[in-house]
């Protein structure tokens, strides 16, 4: 019997080796595909960490840009009302004057000026330090990034300081220049209107069109200006607090410059000035509404057009305004900008650029 067996397994020889080899490949191959799997398992689970804490970073970093818009508007506010101050003269107005009509008029450019500089400056400050601190933001995470070898941090704290002052620029320069280009726009839009003449919503609307068609199209400067700087002394300038050639903090700014002068930036920027003027109309249509009884104009589906008031009513309301535009309390006009669809994208798409390593932009 043994004979037999022996005989069987010489003529099968070759084929009990070719299995043999095969039951030894496979399990092999199993124990190599396991190995792998769990590799890939445990990459994925570490990116899987590493992303969950760059998105609450991120979220975080938002709500950081929040705040500090909201802490931004008190003194936006003070320093538009300083240098148009309608209060000094609806307090000359109260002592009948003999120039009184003269002062009616300054009242209704410096009115419609500080109202209508309030929602540009208002929305140009969201959009700046929405990139200005997802510029730092993604800076941040990757000098904290787990197994960071840089010695070298991208944003040390006196960095980010000097380079958040820019800032200034926008509450000092760029307003006072952004002031005559809109006053100058109102005065040629609205000069000649007289104080009596009546306006109704959709007329209120035309003429603040043309005004923003004057200072968007037909200004030599680019709205960026009025955020930064856009020379190369200015930008050393906002430098020299800490060295004249402080590579970080100028790198930084012309980071900043590249993004304001970006196509994906001036989109932004104008779906907020259309969604900040938009609100603007909303906020002063509650004066147009028609009297509660009159039920011939409320029913009517142009009932706001139907309704007009004289120009000397409309001021006051107007001027009224930039409490609105610029409280530092959420109001409507201020939740609109900051979720806004289009400027969170955009902010995560600067936070994006900016939080992942050079190495793989490559």
């Amino acid at each position: 019997m043994f004979s037999s067996i022996w005989s069987f397994i010489k003529r099968h020889k070759r084929k009990f080796i070719f299995s043999a080899a095969v039951v030894g490949g496979v399990y092999f191959l199993g124990k190599y595909a396991q190995t792998k799997i769990r590799d890939i398992q445990e990459r994925e689970a570490t990116e899987y960490i590493a992303q969950a804490r760059r998105q609450f970073h991120f979220e975080s970093n938002q709500r950081t840009c929040n705040m500090t818009v909201l802490s931004m508007l008190p003194p936006l506010r003070e320093a538009i009302v300083n240098q148009l101050n309608s209060e000094s003269l609806t307090a000359l107005l109260k002592t009948k004057p003999a120039n009184k009509l003269e002062i009616w008029e300054d009242l209704k450019i410096i009115s419609f000026t500080r109202t209508i500089v309030a929602v540009y400056s208002t929305c140009m400050l969201v959009v700046l330090l929405r990139v200005q601190l997802n510029i730092i933001g993604g800076y941040l995470y990757l000098d904290n990034s787990v197994g960071k070898t840089a010695v070298t941090p991208l944003a040390p704290p006196d960095v980010q300081q000097q380079y958040l002052s820019s800032i200034q620029h926008l509450l000092g320069d760029g307003l006072t220049e952004l002031m005559t280009v809109v006053k100058r726009a109102v005065q040629n839009s609205l000069g000649r209107v007289s104080l009596k003449q009546s306006l109704s919503l959709l007329e209120l609307e035309q003429q603040v069109s043309w005004i923003r068609a004057e200072v968007e199209a037909g200004s030599e400067r680019r709205l960026s200006w009025y955020m930064l700087a856009d020379d190369e002394n200015a930008l050393a300038d906002q430098a020299c607090g800490l060295t004249e050639n402080d590579v970080s903090t100028i790198r930084l700014l012309n980071e900043t410059r590249d993004m304001l002068d970006s196509p994906d930036f001036g989109t932004v920027l104008n779906a907020c000035l259309h969604r900040g003027f938009s609100r603007l109309l909303d906020n002063l249509a509650e004066f147009f509404r028609p009297p509660p009884g009159d039920s011939a104009l409320s029913a009517g589906p142009d009932s706001l057009s139907a309704v007009s008031l004289p120009l000397a009513k409309i001021i006051p309301i107007v001027n009224g305004q930039i409490n609105t535009i610029c409280s530092d309390t959420p109001s409507h006009f201020v939740q609109d900008l900051l979720m806004n669809d289009q400027v969170k994208e955009f902010a995560a798409n600067v936070y994006e650029t900016f939080s992942t390593p050079q190495e793989l932009q490559k």
